[in-house]
């Protein structure tokens, strides 16, 4: 087995087409990161992300030659990743397996608005770690994934775009509406410390 840790991901994805071994260092680079952002965005439990993650592969292996080594690879396995999501949501509305809190503490809420809201994590309580975590979890989606990518994924807006597939403007007007509503839902919940 060839050692792939030096080769970048769109590197290791050229070579993934025609190279198993490449192929299952590229999964493993991607795999809990990806887990970790179908929980973030869909609130499903841990079975039901694993089950998203394998189809994710799955499309992923069948059109790696349909991607473009030109481009960032991060940016369209996240695409990817955001697209079977959303449409396992679609498709099971009804049935859906909603994780409970416990699958929720892996998230960290409080670095989210970190930055942008100066919160002092010392004062900071479990009560509020759990105000936060459920604005963030009844955000409505379009602005749940938007925060969930920017702030927890880290990823810029250019990356964001290109997930997404919605124009820099779009992307930014999204986030600027969700931290928006974060505020506004922070004030109703007497969460001004947060603000």
């Amino acid at each position: 087995m060839q050692e792939y840790s030096h080769l970048t991901d769109e590197e290791l994805a050229e070579k993934a087409i025609s190279d198993s071994d490449a192929l299952y260092e590229l999964f493993h680079r991607y795999e809990k990161k990806l887990k970790n952002y179908i929980l973030k965005i869909s609130y499903l439990s841990v079975p039901c992300s694993e089950d998203i993650l394998q189809e994710t592969f799955i499309k992923i292996y069948k059109n790696l030659s349909a991607f473009e080594t030109s481009l960032k690879f991060s940016s369209w396995i996240y695409r990817v990743t955001h697209n079977e999501t959303i449409n396992y949501l679609r498709k099971n509305k009804k049935h859906l397996e909603i994780a409970s809190t416990e699958n929720e503490e892996q998230i960290d809420y409080l670095n989210l608005f970190k930055n942008s809201l100066e919160i002092e994590e010392k004062f900071i309580t479990r009560e509020i770690k759990t105000k936060v975590r459920e604005i963030i979890k009844n955000m409505p989606l379009k602005y749940r994934e938007v925060i969930i990518l920017k702030y927890i994924e880290d990823k810029s807006y250019d990356e964001i775009s290109d997930i997404l597939q919605k124009p820099i403007g779009t992307i930014s007007a999204l986030i600027y509406r969700a931290k928006k509503y974060f505020k506004q839902i922070a004030i109703k919940e007497n969460l001004h410390q947060l603000i």
